[in-house]
């Protein structure tokens, strides 16, 4: 629609970017915005004939993370925009050209994930300019396509056939995590499968071993597995990871480095190792030391934890000495082993939750007990925000990563008076909460360190130098 020379736009269009090779893409119409935003994953900034150019991915359908489109572009600038949430975001822009309705002219673009987002993109004020009025209350005024038309469009956009042959290892496949990462591996031309542990079974032989899933489909051509093992079945899952290993198959997290993690005693005299910092914890096998046992980790009130526990269940807080010996008696009746810790206070029911990929610190997020919870955790009501760690907390998480030997962990820590704890060391830490909460790809993170894990590189068309990943770092 058109109104004098000035185009009339509904609060939702479709536009397109020619020199980036999208056909189409379903813009949010926001005078409120200043800036204009497309949805852009995998950023990667390179050097071209002297001058800077970005490298990035396009899902530019939305819910589709499996439609991609690989573009290019030169530098324009990087500066901070303010997201959906006030918070102020360096992102990289880019000039390019954007068509509506037979109409053309150049805009100043910025690159951001914006998948947590209703829209892929975002048509702020500063792009529409004077040539565009907004009827808010109307929807593609300047033309709409069909489903069966953007099928059309899309349908030359095959995934490449020469990636990787993964195996995902757990026991969920709606599990978001588990969604998520089979939805990085296809989007990024690879292969990837969910098998599940508990049907996997193996032949132990010194000429041909074998790991077959059930219906007898051999796994013998994998090219890199990723285990993501449950703690109820942390022997087989771990026995299933080594026989992968054992036939020359490179996993993600080792057997090694997973049972190291679910042992709770163990990891923590790890950490002790390597000189890092934890709190005061105790440990024994006879009730008859529940007393000394208390007073070691400075009495009332403090935390029971069972061994075996995850995600919050099985730790306890005893507010007084009583409660803490009854808790404790009860456990050792039923030979549940235990440790007993010291209760931080100043936490004030809050910890960190650093996500670390191939010794980095790729996203971070403070969680917040629910009420009447003494400890966070997104499972029971709790709640998260983005934050950006201190260097000696990311230090700390990185070097507990690397005592368990894990190339992906989920690191806790909790803040007291004397620094940065460390609480807990995960071998499969959940993404739907840290996605969320920092708007980062972390499933695209761990698919490329399998890549680099097999030596595998993506083909990608023109000359680029030496890539770096951007936007990583909260």
């Amino acid at each position: 629609m058109e109104s004098g020379s000035r185009l009339i736009a509904g609060c939702e269009e479709w536009c397109a970017f020619s020199s980036l090779g999208v056909p189409a893409v379903k813009a949010r119409v926001d005078s409120g915005a200043r800036t204009s935003a497309l949805h852009a994953v995998n950023i990667k900034s390179f050097t071209r004939s002297n001058r800077r150019w970005v490298s990035f991915e396009v899902h530019p359908l939305q819910n589709d993370r499996i439609t991609v489109l690989r573009c290019e572009a030169p530098v324009h600038d990087r500066r901070p925009v303010k997201n959906s949430g006030g918070v102020a975001e360096k992102r990289f822009i880019i000039k390019t050209e954007i068509s509506i309705s037979g109409h053309s002219w150049e805009i100043d673009l910025s690159l951001a994930n914006r998948d947590n987002m209703g829209y892929r993109m975002l048509l702020g004020r500063e792009a529409m300019g004077d040539r565009m009025l907004v009827d808010p209350a109307g929807s593609f005024l300047l033309g709409a396509h069909t489903d069966k038309e953007i099928s059309t469009i899309y349908a030359r956009h095959e995934h490449s056939k020469d990636g990787l042959k993964i195996g995902l290892l757990a026991s969920n496949p709606d599990l978001y995590s588990n969604q998520r990462i089979v939805e990085a591996g296809r989007e990024r031309g690879h292969d990837i499968r969910f098998f599940d542990i508990r049907q996997c079974y193996m032949k132990l032989d010194a000429d041909t071993p074998e790991v077959h899933t059930r219906g007898g489909i051999l796994l013998n051509d994998l090219d890199a597995v990723i285990p993501r093992i449950r703690p109820a079945i942390t022997f087989y899952g771990c026995a299933l990871t080594r026989h992968f290993e054992s036939m020359g198959i490179p996993t993600l997290n080792t057997s090694q480095a997973v049972s190291r993690s679910r042992d709770k005693l163990y990891s923590l005299q790890l950490l002790l190792k390597e000189e890092l910092d934890i709190p005061v914890t105790g440990f024994a096998s006879s009730p008859m030391d529940t007393d000394e046992l208390i007073e070691m980790v400075g009495g009332a009130p403090l935390i029971i934890k069972l061994l075996e526990g995850t995600q919050g269940r099985g730790v306890v807080l005893a507010e007084t000495r009583k409660a803490a010996e009854s808790v404790i008696n009860a456990f050792k009746s039923l030979n549940a082993n235990l440790l007993v810790q010291e209760f931080v206070s100043e936490a004030d029911g809050k910890d960190l939750r650093l996500f670390v990929v191939e010794g980095k610190v790729v996203a971070a997020m403070q969680r917040q007990a629910a009420p009447g919870e003494f400890r966070a955790n997104m499972h029971r009501g709790g709640t998260a925000i983005r934050i950006r760690p201190t260097p000696e907390e990311r230090k700390l998480a990185v070097r507990a990563a690397r005592s368990m030997g894990l190339h992906v962990a989920g690191v806790d820590i909790i803040r007291s008076k004397n620094g940065p704890l460390l609480l807990e060391i995960n071998s499969a830490p959940g993404l739907q909460g840290i996605e969320e909460v920092t708007g980062k790809d972390i499933a695209a993170v761990m698919i490329s360190a399998v890549e680099r894990m097999c030596e595998w590189k993506r083909k990608l068309t023109g000359e680029t130098g030496d890539l770096s990943v951007e936007g990583l770092n909260p």
